[in-house]
C-alpha cells in the first residue's frame, strides 16, 4: 500500500480545520479535508482516502462515500484542464448532449477519460447553477500559489465553435 502523509504545513491546517468541530464530530471535517488532500495530491486514491479517514478517526468506507457522491472530487488522475459539462435539464434541453458528443469526438475520449496528450479529462456535472446562461461548461485550471491549487472558470451560452476556441486558448496556455 501506498505510503500517505501530508506535509507538516498541510497536516496543521487538518489539524485545525479538525479542531473547530467538538470531540467526535470529527466527521464534520471530512470536505475540507478531502479538498485539501485532493490540492495536495490532485486526486483521491484509496490509500489517500485511508489516510484521511485514519486524521477524522472515521471508517474509510465512510469517506469513500462522500468522495464518490460529489462530482468534484477526482478518484482517477486527471489531466491538466477538467472540462465539467452541466447536463441537467436546461442545459440538455439548448444542447449539453450534442456538446458532450462534439467533445468525445475532438479529445478521441469518453466522459471519464483523459485525451492522451493529458491535458484534458471529460466529465459530466450535475447542475453548475447557471440554468439561464445554458449550456454551461465549468473548467478547472491550475493555478500556482492558490490555496486549492485550482480555480474555475465558466463558459456560457456554448456552442461547438465557442468550445473549440476555449480548448484551443487552454492548449496555448
Amino acid at each position: 500500500m501506498e505510503d500517505v502523509k501530508f506535509p507538516d504545513a498541510t497536516h496543521r491546517v487538518v489539524q485545525q480545520i479538525i479542531g473547530r468541530y467538538p470531540e467526535g464530530r470529527q466527521k464534520s471535517a471530512l470536505l475540507p479535508v478531502l479538498h485539501l488532500a485532493q490540492a495536495e495530491w490532485g486526486w483521491l486514491s484509496p490509500a489517500v482516502m485511508d489516510h484521511v479517514a485514519g486524521l477524522l478517526g472515521i471508517q474509510p468506507i465512510e469517506v469513500y462515500e462522500v468522495a464518490t457522491f460529489y462530482t468534484m472530487f477526482h478518484l482517477q488522475p486527471t489531466g491538466k484542464y477538467v472540462l465539467e459539462v452541466c447536463r441537467t435539464g436546461p442545459c440538455c434541453l439548448l444542447g449539453a448532449e450534442d456538446l458532450i458528443e462534439h467533445l468525445e469526438n475532438k479529445l478521441n475520449i469518453r466522459v471519464g477519460e483523459t485525451s492522451a496528450d493529458g491535458l484534458f479529462t471529460l466529465k459530466t456535472v450535475e447542475c453548475l447553477a447557471a440554468c439561464g446562461y445554458a449550456p454551461v461548461l465549468q473548467v478547472q485550471l491550475p493555478e500556482p500559489g492558490a490555496s486549492s491549487n485550482s480555480t474555475y472558470r465558466y463558459f456560457e451560452n456554448l456552442t461547438e465553435e465557442k468550445v473549440d476556441e476555449m480548448m484551443e486558448t487552454l492548449a496555448r496556455r
